[in-house]
């Protein structure tokens, strides 16, 4: 099992001018630790349970730009993108730029999106969940489009229309950037990946719970003729020992998810300052983990 970092919180002690100078620190600290991982949020506010929407945030996009440039090995991405957040063509566009400047280490992560204060606060439209998987479908669709050099022509769909889906120049990716799709809806969710994705995520709530979402998402995969075991599986873990330190507790934790086939799991510590965890507790989870079978 890998491990990875995500960086969820912006409210460096220094302020916004220590950002740039730690983000580097982590991206440094990331490659030397082994990390096969690092993600940023895509959200426009931070999270309410995540302190407040007042809190810091950056731009996902181009905070991963800036990481890109200074890391070399460690696959990047959003984890997630909110289908509603950019055009879909637009996305695209910006998943392959950030793919041909890292050298092919770019993920696009989405989903439905769900933050509805954020999109009022700057008047972007956010349409009802059906609707937004609707949406979802078609952006996976116009992405794979897009990224296919064959397939330059219109779209036309439901919710969006596009007269071309030129995208020179191409990922450097091969064949293209990983689709990951983060959530664990077993209905519309799980079956996209199957559909689509070449990635999902899911949340380390129990591994029973756990396995019971791959088990749907392999029954998914059955319908649609899809080879299960072409899906990276990864899990997202915020738990207690990552505030505390505790490397035994959080090795306990995450035992029981090492036999269901989750090929990473991505730590997600409420902290401003990355490198400093990073160093601390996620260099040596990687030894820890990499002893699990």
């Amino acid at each position: 099992m890998r491990v990875g970092v995500h960086i969820n919180r912006f409210d460096h002690p220094g302020g916004g001018p220590a950002l740039a100078a730690e983000l580097a620190a982590a991206g440094d600290a990331a490659e030397a630790a082994g990390l096969s991982w690092l993600s940023v949020m895509d959200h426009y506010f931070q999270m309410e349970f995540n302190d407040g929407a007042e809190d810091p945030m950056l731009e996902a996009y181009t905070t991963l730009g800036y990481l890109a440039a200074r890391t070399s090995t460690v696959q990047l991405g959003a984890l997630v993108t909110g289908v509603t957040y950019r055009h879909p063509g637009l996305l695209a566009k910006i998943a392959t730029t950030l793919d041909v400047l890292s050298g092919g280490r770019a993920t696009l992560g989405i989903g439905a999106a769900w933050y509805d204060r954020e999109h009022a606060g700057l008047g972007v439209p956010f349409p009802p969940l059906a609707e937004r998987f609707e949406r979802l479908e078609e952006t996976l669709r116009i992405c794979l489009q897009m990224w296919d050099p064959e397939a330059n022509g219109p779209f036309e769909g439901k919710h969006y229309r596009l007269s071309e889906t030129l995208c020179v120049p191409a990922p450097v990716s091969s064949p293209r950037p990983e689709i990951m799709i983060g959530g664990g809806g077993e209905k519309k969710t799980l079956r996209l990946v199957a559909r689509h994705g070449d990635a999902c995520n899911l949340f380390t709530t129990t591994p029973e719970e756990v396995a019971h979402k791959l088990e749907v998402l392999r029954g998914h995969c059955e319908a649609e003729g899809r080879d299960y075991d072409t899906i990276r599986k990864t899990v997202a873990y915020s738990g207690e020992p990552l505030a505390t330190g505790d490397l035994d507790a959080f090795t306990r934790d995450i035992t029981g998810y090492t036999k269901l086939g989750i090929e990473t799991v991505i730590l997600s510590p409420r902290t401003g300052e990355p490198a400093a965890f990073i160093e601390r507790f996620a260099a040596p989870a990687v030894q820890r983990l990499a002893g699990l079978d």
